[in-house]
């Protein structure tokens, strides 16, 4: 049931993981911190999702094209504010946060079609509050309490099999004597 979900989510969106959680306050008041988006990603010239039909305007998720401070690349969610195609051929995207004054050098440009992860079709407010409040520690001490709870409920049946069926095999015995 689940690989069908996963199977139908990816056909629908293009991509393996259409959800993604806003971080911080660079889109407000478009999109403010823990609102959830969904993106869709398509490959082919003819889907409004796909790298070569984005327009200027449009909210876009990608990676930043360049490693962070952190020495890794970034998740951004960000809106087109220009497109130009280099001396290749080859489309180039700058983004740009509603609430930032201009683009962030490295990490709003240049966007290439690798760094494209998907365009933002759904927005939903707060959800990502959610995973906020699963982030660890919290998510490991709930996954422990399940846990915890899922062994108790299989202990407490096995218990109860074992009792019955030794009622069941008494009973056949007395049943049985004539």
């Amino acid at each position: 049931m689940v690989v069908v979900l996963l199977l139908g989510i990816r056909f629908v969106f293009g991509v393996g993981n259409p959800f993604y959680v806003v971080a911080s306050g660079s889109m407000i008041p478009r999109l403010n911190v823990a609102d959830l988006v969904i993106v869709k990603h398509t490959v082919g010239d003819k889907e409004d999702s796909s790298f070569s039909n984005l327009r200027v305007g449009d909210i876009i998720v990608f990676n930043t094209p360049y490693n962070t401070t952190e020495g890794k690349h970034k998740v951004i969610v960000h809106r087109v504010a220009e497109i130009v195609t280099d001396a290749e051929g080859e489309r180039i995207i700058r983004t740009k946060g509603d609430a930032n004054s201009g683009s962030i050098p490295r990490l709003d440009y240049p966007i290439r079609e690798k760094d494209y992860i998907g365009k933002v079709v759904y927005d939903i407010p707060k959800v990502g509050l959610v995973t906020q409040i699963l982030s660890p520690p919290i998510n490991y001490v709930l996954i422990g309490i399940v846990a915890i709870a899922l062994v108790y409920t299989l202990r407490k049946q096995v218990l109860f099999f074992f009792w019955l069926s030794l009622l069941v095999e008494i009973l056949w015995v007395y049943l049985n004597l004539d």
